[in-house]
Formats: C-alpha cells, sequence, structure tokens
C-alpha cells in the first residue's frame, strides 16, 4: 500500500544498523507476542495476509515508533477486536469480562500438532503460466489502497523472468477479500540500476517474488 509501511527504497531513514550476533528475541515479551501471534491463528479468523494488512493499518506515526514485535502485537490487538474474540473494553483492561467457555481455546495438549500443520500458499490448480523463465516484463505501476506485495520502489520497471515458482495464491486479493485468485508467482531479476539509477552498480540485481497480475509483457 501507499503509505510509510512501504519503506524499501524510501530517502532519509539512515543506514541499517547490522546487530552482531542478534537473539531471536531481545525480551522475553517479545517471544509472548510472537506465540500469541500463532496461538490466535487457531481461530481461522483471518489468514497470514491479513495479519500482514492489518500492521500496514497501524497510523504512520506509531508504525514509526513502534519495534518489530510491538508492530505485531498491535495488528493482532486489531484483528482480536474486529472479529469479536475480545472487545475493546477487556483490550484496555487486560481482563476478560466474562468466562470463557474454552469450547474454541487451543488447549496446551494441541499446541504441538497445531504448529505442525503447514498452510502453504502454493497450489494445485492447473493454470497456464503468462510468462516464461527469459521473458522480459514491465510491473504495473499501480498503487493500490489496500495491502499489495508489489513495492512502491519496483513499479512500472523492467525486469526478466528468472524462474515459475509455480502456482500460488495472490497475496492481494487475500488479505482484502480472502479471494485466492490462484495464479502463478515468479522470481524476478531487476538490474540494480533499473530501480535506483546509474549510482548503482552495473553488476548488481535484485531478484523480487511477483505474481502474474503484477507483470504486464515489456
Amino acid at each position: 500500500m501507499n503509505s510509510v509501511h512501504d519503506m524499501g527504497g524510501m530517502h532519509g531513514m539512515g543506514p541499517v544498523v547490522i546487530e552482531k550476533n542478534e537473539p531471536v528475541f531481545h525480551s522475553e515479551w517479545e517471544a509472548r507476542v510472537h506465540a500469541l501471534n500463532l496461538a490466535c491463528g487457531f481461530h481461522r479468523k483471518w489468514n497470514i495476509d491479513i495479519g500482514r494488512h492489518s500492521r500496514e493499518r497501524i497510523p504512520p506515526a506509531e508504525y514509526l515508533a513502534f519495534s518489530y514485535y510491538e508492530k505485531w502485537l498491535r495488528g493482532l490487538e486489531m484483528l482480536l477486536v474486529e472479529n469479536g474474540l475480545v472487545t475493546p473494553k477487556e483490550l484496555a483492561a487486560g481482563r476478560a469480562e466474562s468466562k470463557a467457555s474454552g469450547a474454541s481455546a487451543l488447549q496446551a495438549s494441541e499446541v504441538a500438532g497445531f504448529l505442525r500443520v503447514r498452510r502453504l500458499a502454493r497450489l494445485d490448480d492447473k493454470i497456464a503460466a503468462k510468462f516464461k523463465p527469459g521473458e522480459r516484463v514491465l510491473t504495473r505501476n499501480d498503487h493500490p489502497i489496500g495491502h499489495t506485495r508489489l513495492p512502491r520502489y519496483a513499479r512500472g520497471k523492467r525486469g526478466i523472468i528468472d524462474r515459475d515458482h509455480g502456482v500460488f495464491i495472490f497475496p492481494d486479493t487475500h488479505a482484502m477479500t480472502r479471494d485466492k485468485k490462484p495464479q502463478h508467482c515468479y522470481s524476478v531479476r531487476f538490474a540494480a540500476r533499473e530501480l535506483w539509477g546509474q549510482r548503482a552498480s552495473a553488476r548488481d540485481s535484485v531478484y523480487l517474488d511477483l505474481w502474474d497480475d503484477h507483470l504486464d509483457p515489456a
């Protein structure tokens, strides 16, 4: 979407600081937030793309001020309220207004089995590919108000299909309407100079995974 959440290629954000020997979680609460996101997926009220879009709906000032897992927590809070799993009052108070029945709760004994189930975005639908490896493509210069996996810095740019990954759920519609809209996903190679201009190295390339609906023949 066209907001601060699509930060790839933005100027003025400073260098990317790489933390040496970075731990998986910096604090115990981050691990809890990660676990909460996994556990709440048990209710099947949303999918991974809806979850991503919830974080994209965080107001820009909050988004820039939040750490990584603060964004995860804020997005989860939105989804819990919007799907009727908690009320705003319960969220503010930190406790339930009434005792839960437990009928739809993920039990401790079920956690391992639940996490073992892989919900892949790859599909078995027999859909013809629009492009083949080696073909030149032009990304669409679309500016949706909702979720998209086509970043701003790569819109209206020319690239080459490197490989066809097969048929996958189209995240742009899956996030907004739950429509899987199955289509081919490709690894598309872009010359760095196509994306960043002549100051970029002539030897560098960027590979992006993009779908049929993101691309036109060049």
